[in-house]
């Protein structure tokens, strides 16, 4: 079987490399070596939506193993690559790459993106995603003064993405109290295929 050595690869190279295996070699069942959580959930959640199972286990010296199958045992390239082409439904998606809003006085920016998303937590209909990058991410954390409009949209089905890179530049990882880490591949994947974008 095939394996992938993706430990010690930044976020995302651990994603874009098991996804450059599959687009080459549809269908074949292979492994993805990791050496982290992070890594684990995000080549899982890109096996899932790829139509592959994922199963990991950890081995003696931290690498992670994950192996991803095919989830149709002799599937047809035309069909894994139709299933491909529809993994992901469009959708609205709220775009935040600032813990602040607009220009001109960081004080007033915050007070602003902190009315911005309390009040879209009362807005209908939700976004389906919520990207948060670069100090964005700190919304989500712990200290924000939005995490309970935050929790209560993740509550509400909102899928709420920190970027993995982000949390990792501001030591924040640890911090992260709502939704999950994501990586740069999927975000540009949700933009390209939202069907409205909201930037604050």
């Amino acid at each position: 079987m095939t394996c992938i050595d993706c430990r010690k690869l930044q976020c995302p190279r651990p994603v874009l490399e098991t996804r450059k295996h599959i687009m080459a070699n549809p269908g074949e069942a292979f492994e993805v070596l990791v050496d982290n959580e992070v890594a684990q959930a995000n080549v899982t959640r890109l096996a899932n939506k790829e139509g592959y199972s994922a199963s990991a286990a950890r081995r003696g010296d931290a690498t992670i193993v994950i192996t991803l199958t095919p989830a149709a045992p002799g599937q047809s390239t035309a069909e894994i690559q139709a299933h491909q082409a529809s993994a992901t439904s469009a959708a609205n998606v709220v775009y935040i790459a600032s813990d602040c809003m607009g220009s001109g006085s960081d004080e007033l920016g915050a007070v602003l993106m902190r009315n911005f998303v309390i009040t879209l937590a009362q807005t209908t209909p939700l976004p389906a995603t919520i990207l948060l990058v670069n100090s964005g991410v700190k919304l989500a954390c712990t200290g924000s003064q939005v995490l309970e409009a935050l929790q209560q949209l993740h509550q509400a089905g909102v899928e709420i993405c920190a970027c993995g890179l982000c949390l990792d530049f501001f030591d924040l990882k640890e911090q992260l109290q709502v939704g999950r880490v994501s990586n740069m591949l999927e975000t540009i994947e949700t933009l390209r295929d939202a069907t409205g974008v909201i930037r604050p």
